[in-house]
């Protein structure tokens, strides 16, 4: 596994859309933060922070996003509308200097302000814990690879006990597909799933680091000798709310919580193995 990931790691890649903090501001009260987006091969940036007085402020910067790296001005504007203005434009103030981004996955990275040493970023999770009901949701589940296509799109509300080295699994009505977070040993951190056959075998397993609604890692066939980079993504919230297709209902049929229980933990085994 470490050599998937390592090859992973070596490729090109965007950071998530959504809201980063810097991790040592990251307490809990007001404090600045800021929004990314990267479309092609161009970032933009939207941070809000304070002026020296203590007014509030904010900055724009947009630019070429290459080689998991950005560097471009933190322009500043004042000017523009309000809350229940009429039309008004924003004037550049000029920029506080130069910020500059370097990214060690989607969800992780550094920032360099004017003024200020580097400092850790991550992603903002607000709403997802570590939790068995976090991994409530309707799912896609693809392997990188050039064999015939393989997808998971599940839907995941029922939970039920989990394995030794998990706090509980989120399954499917019919129990053919599950998936735990991994608390302690070798996978800890990482999501663990499986699809099980009609007969109640182990098909295929994943596992997965996430953040949010966005995660990568590896699927492993049966029996562990053979194993492909995937990605997941998540189409509906723990309310099973979302945007994207509406998922078909699974024929109802009797979970058996125990034989799903047994497959989640022998996977554990194969992917250490890895």
């Amino acid at each position: 596994m470490s050599a998937l990931l390592a090859c992973g790691a070596a490729s090109a890649f965007a950071p998530q859309a959504g809201t980063w903090v810097i991790d040592s501001e990251n307490n809990g009260q007001p404090g600045r933060g800021f929004g990314l987006d990267v479309q092609d091969s161009t970032l933009v940036m939207q941070m809000y922070g304070y002026e020296q007085n203590g007014n509030p402020t904010f900055y724009l910067s947009a630019g070429s996003y290459t080689n998991d790296q950005y560097s471009g001005p933190l322009n500043q504007y004042r000017g523009g509308r309000y809350l229940g203005s009429g039309d008004r434009n924003g004037t550049p103030t000029g920029n506080a200097g130069t910020v500059n981004m370097r990214f060690t996955s989607g969800t992780t990275g550094f920032i360099t302000f004017p003024g200020e040493p580097e400092k850790a970023i991550s992603r903002y999770n607000f709403a997802y814990s570590n939790s068995p009901q976090s991994l409530r949701g309707i799912w896609l589940f693809t392997p990188l690879t050039s064999l015939a296509p393989t997808s998971d799109f599940v839907a995941l509300d029922q939970i039920i006990a989990g394995t030794s080295t998990g706090n509980g699994i989120v399954a499917s009505q019919n129990g053919r597909f599950g998936c735990e977070n991994q608390i302690s040993g070798e996978l800890a951190g990482s999501v663990l799933c499986v699809r099980v056959t009609a007969s109640g075998t182990l098909e295929r397993a994943y596992r997965i680091i996430y953040s949010v609604n966005d995660g990568e890692g590896v699927m492993i066939n049966s029996t562990g000798s053979s194993s492909w980079m995937a990605v997941a993504r998540r189409l509906g919230n723990t309310s099973m709310v979302g945007t994207g297709p509406i998922i078909k209902s699974e024929e109802a049929a009797q979970m058996d919580e125990e034989n799903l229980r047994n497959h989640l933990a022998s996977a554990v085994q194969l992917l250490q193995g890895q």
